[in-house]
């Protein structure tokens, strides 16, 4: 004969040894039943676009790496990828993010950032702010000391201002200002689209730049997304950028905006992008992939199930290539709650891989593209 307690005891044993499920048996009140209790545990991971891997600001760690060590040694999930995140906001060589990135169409460094607390079921972000390196911190300071999700431009920086950050009266390093000539010296200075044309020569002058190798895509669009998941299951999210390249003065893209840019469900999974904003935004595609990944499916099905609606809903003549598909690129990366991850893409184009921390280390991984070629096909 087995005892009630022995059972007990023998189970919280055998699920401790069979899974990362940790069965624990609470002591029994006198003459009371003993409570099982599990505490569930999941194999950490962090998920972000290839910026999280090629930087590293004259450091040892990129920000997977540095984001992957702080949450193993049981540091906040946010706190941690934006730790991560700030490695490449702070480094001068990377030119779509914080310090050094490369500026709106007047010459001014304009940043997004946007972040989401999975267990706290909380949220901030910043738009158009100027003069800070670290978005990501202030759209943290937003979450943390407000009532609000959202600031922007001049209210964002004095808010910044408010919390201890320093202003700075310019972003842009010697590098993204030559960069900014360099597009001036190729459009027109008339800086509005032609109302019968809607393609721009300010557009067709960036991805020229592009093409001839003066900017990467990455820095083009010029966004990092990081996603993390720690051993308790707390799932967090971060996304920072200076926007697109040489944008309309006052621009917002999808970065800042919750379920565009960046979307997390503590219960479900965490997703964000790079590339075209527009695109993301018209779609909220981040929350469509969580609210996929709710459904059933998996992390690569998800970010497919996103790409085939943006690829359905874009149709003007201009955003279209010869084959009738999107003429530009966007990726998504998503993670749910077993600790399952993907990339995915518009195409395999540009910027190719993205980058994972487990406890194997850092690596590369290659994008799964929904279509084949390029934009320009």
């Amino acid at each position: 004969m087995i005892t009630r307690r022995d059972f007990v005891k023998t189970a919280s044993l055998s699920l401790a040894a069979a899974s990362p499920v940790a069965a624990l048996a609470r002591p029994a009140a006198a003459g009371a039943s003993p409570e099982l209790l599990i505490r569930r545990t999941v194999r950490p991971v962090v998920v972000s676009d290839y910026s999280g891997w090629e930087f590293k600001n004259g450091g040892t760690e990129n920000a997977v790496q540095r984001a992957f060590r702080l949450i193993t040694e049981g540091r906040d999930v946010l706190d941690s990828i934006i730790a991560g995140v700030n490695i490449p906001e702070l480094d001068p060589l990377e030119t779509g993010i914080g310090y050094g990135a490369l500026p709106n169409a007047a010459g001014v460094v304009e940043l997004d950032a946007s972040c989401m607390h999975g267990p706290k079921k909380r949220a901030g972000a910043v738009a158009s702010l100027q003069g800070v390196r670290t978005p990501s911190l202030v759209a943290r300071a937003v979450m943390d000391h407000t009532d609000h999700h959202l600031l922007v431009g001049a209210g964002a920086q004095q808010f910044a201002r408010q919390m201890g950050f320093k202003i700075e009266e310019d972003l842009n390093t010697e590098n993204s200002r030559r960069l900014w000539r360099e597009w001036k010296r190729r459009v027109d200075p008339e800086h509005w689209l032609d109302p019968n044309r809607r393609e721009s020569r300010e557009m067709a002058a960036g991805r020229s730049m592009v093409r001839d190798g003066l900017i990467g895509e990455g820095s083009f669009w010029g966004t990092i997304n990081c996603n993390a998941i720690g051993p308790n299951g707390d799932l967090c999210g971060v996304t920072t950028t200076s926007g697109l390249a040489w944008k309309i003065p006052g621009r917002t893209g999808d970065s800042p905006i919750l379920g565009a840019g960046l979307y997390v469900d503590n219960e479900v999974g965490a997703a964000g992008s790079t590339g075209r904003g527009e695109a993301n935004l018209y779609n909220l595609s981040s929350f469509l992939i969580v609210e996929a990944m709710r459904r059933g499916l998996s992390p690569k099905e998800a970010g497919m199930e996103a790409l085939k609606r943006i690829r359905a809903n874009t149709v003007e003549a201009r955003l279209l290539n010869s084959k009738g598909n999107p003429n530009f690129n966007i990726r998504f990366f998503a993670l749910n709650k077993r600790g399952e991850y993907a990339g995915v893409a518009m195409y395999h184009a540009g910027e190719t891989k993205y980058a994972v921390c487990t406890e194997n280390g850092a690596q590369a991984i290659e994008l799964e593209p929904l279509l084949p070629g390029t934009p320009e096909d």
